[in-house]
């Protein structure tokens, strides 16, 4: 009997893949693994590729802190009149910024490209655990067309046995027809089912940035391989050490603070300075000629702050800092309340695994195969046996939802806990 459920599956497989191919004769099919799947999300994925550029547009901002004042030169002339002749003055005039403004403004600077980095990995995270749901999504699809050919078979089958039986003078012509109708009904249900397993390997062009235009990706791997034992308070300690937006937040606290640092560093006065030369032109009036003569000139000018002391700049840096620090009293409060209610969800769903396979599959297959049983015998009525089937076929797809509700349980719990260990 197993070896021929065996058959049966690998028949099913193989018809569905030409069912594919019929319905897109210019598909190619590809099976690619988790672990080639989660490489390609990271190097195609196109949102991910536009977030990267955060972290780049952050480091070229270092750049732009790093600017001095330039040197600016200026050009001044003049003309007289009775003869006094004319004059010209070139000079070059510079600015001294004062009290470490140009450090402070690159320290803020490379404060943000690392908060970036962080706030970059986190994007990250996040798309390869909702990429990985995708990819289990398809394996459990799968598995739910896969129960509901089965069950068509189990029902064409006795459809065909009814129909002699009915020949035979042994049942009743409705119940033989009854027993085709709901054969050809459960070939709607495939129908269905077969359209949500196709959708779901779509979305995975999506995630990975390809364009679903000449190939279908087929995914593989066993849903059964997500048995992991935790400690909650270790996850908590272990998350708040190394969750990304932990990180972030922690980071965020010192953005705030150099943001303060570059604000009192601009209450500092600076210094403009200029030099210059001037050129006089020879004067030929009687009353007072001169010859031609240059001097030279010099400068210092010395803003006064008491009409701008920059006080709003430095309340606003005051400001953050402290709201940067409650967001982050925030994130650790978020951070346990996470883990708890995944970690909880995670048992949960580990229990329920255990429920289905210690009791509820093979109490739902020995009920079914006593009801095919008593009704080859006539101890059981044809409606009495489809009911069984549709618990049968009702359990079988509970499990592989239960199963697959288990292995997104603990996606969920190492995405709030800062780890990753998922392969199959």
């Amino acid at each position: 009997m197993k070896i021929l459920k065996s058959l049966f599956i690998i028949v099913s497989l193989f018809t569905t893949i030409q069912l594919l191919a019929q319905s897109h004769p210019e598909m190619k099919m590809k099976t690619i693994s988790y672990g080639e799947f989660i490489k390609q999300v990271a190097e195609n994925n196109l949102e991910y590729a536009a977030e990267k550029f955060n972290v780049s547009l952050a480091e070229a901002e270092i750049d732009v802190a790093k600017i001095i004042p330039d040197v600016e030169l200026g050009l001044e002339g003049g003309s007289n009149n009775k003869n006094m002749g004319n004059s010209m003055e070139i000079g070059l005039g510079w600015t001294i910024e004062l009290g470490g403004k140009r450090k402070a403004r690159i320290d803020l600077a490379k404060s943000e490209v690392e908060l970036n980095k962080y706030l970059l990995q986190n994007f990250f995270n996040n798309l390869r655990a909702d990429a990985t749901l995708l990819y289990l999504q398809t394996l459990q699809n799968k598995q739910l067309l896969d129960v509901q050919k089965r069950s068509y078979h189990t029902l064409e089958e006795l459809a065909k046995s009814d129909s002699l039986r009915y020949k035979l003078g042994v049942i009743a012509h409705i119940d033989a027809r009854q027993s085709k109708f709901e054969a050809q009904s459960m070939l709607n249900e495939i129908y269905e089912a077969e359209t949500e397993w196709k959708n779901s390997l779509i979305n995975l062009s999506l995630v990975m940035g390809k364009s679903q235009t000449d190939q279908w990706w087929m995914t593989e791997g066993d849903l059964n391989k997500f048995d992991r034992d935790f400690d909650l308070s270790q996850l908590i300690t272990t998350a708040q050490n190394n969750r990304a937006d932990a990180m972030a937040g922690i980071q965020n606290v010192k953005v705030s603070e150099e943001m303060l640092k570059l604000a009192n560093a601009n209450r500092i006065m600076d210094l403009g300075i200029s030099a210059g030369l001037q050129l006089n032109g020879k004067a030929t009036n009687e009353e007072a000629p001169s010859p031609y003569h240059t001097g030279v000139v010099a400068g210092l000018n010395i803003p006064l702050r008491f009409l701008n002391n920059r006080k709003g700049e430095k309340k606003i840096a005051e400001y953050t800092i402290q709201k940067s620090n409650l967001e982050y009293k925030q994130i650790e409060l978020q951070i346990q309340t996470e883990i708890t209610q995944a970690y909880n969800n995670y048992i949960t769903s580990q229990k329920q695994v255990k429920q289905y396979k210690d009791h509820l599959l093979k109490q739902a297959e020995e009920i079914l195969k006593g009801k095919m049983y008593s009704y080859q015998r006539g101890e059981t009525s044809l409606l009495e046996l489809l009911d069984a089937q549709r618990t049968h076929n009702d359990v079988q797809k509970s499990y592989y939802e239960t199963i697959f509700n288990y292995a997104s349980s603990l996606i969920e719990l190492e995405r709030v806990s800062g780890i990753w260990d998922i392969e199959f």
